[in-house]
């Protein structure tokens, strides 16, 4: 029983195959051959070209990494000195304000001198 289900399950695959076949033109089928074969060498080519940009960009990056870094420590580190600075000068203005308490005018006064806006709070 076994071999004539295998017999009759191959016969009708061979039906099928063949409807199938009347179904699909062979100009058609070569015509659809030859753009997807064409559309795989436009594919590899980008590949292509997307790879050789990506080991660019690479190479660029490894170029300017190391200035990038360097320049970020080198801003980390005047920022910590012009902290200090600050830190120094609102010390310094605070003992000369407990020693001469009318050295420096009002806060009214200094707005009106002073228009330029404060870059140590944040905005």
């Amino acid at each position: 029983m076994e071999q004539t289900d295998k017999e009759s399950i191959q016969a009708a695959s061979e039906e099928v195959s063949r409807e199938f076949k009347t179904l699909i033109n062979g100009e058609n089928l070569d015509s659809l051959k030859q753009l997807q074969h064409l559309i795989l060498g436009r594919l590899q080519d980008s590949n292509a070209v997307l790879s050789h940009f990506n080991e660019y960009s690479e190479n660029c990056f490894a170029e300017v990494s190391n200035d990038f870094s360097r320049n970020t420590r080198l801003l980390n580190s005047m920022k910590s000195d012009l902290d200090y600075i600050f830190q120094k000068l609102r010390s310094m203005k605070a003992k000369i304000l407990a020693t001469y308490p009318d050295a420096f005018p009002d806060d009214s006064i200094i707005e009106a001198l002073d228009r330029r806006p404060d870059l140590e709070v944040p905005q």
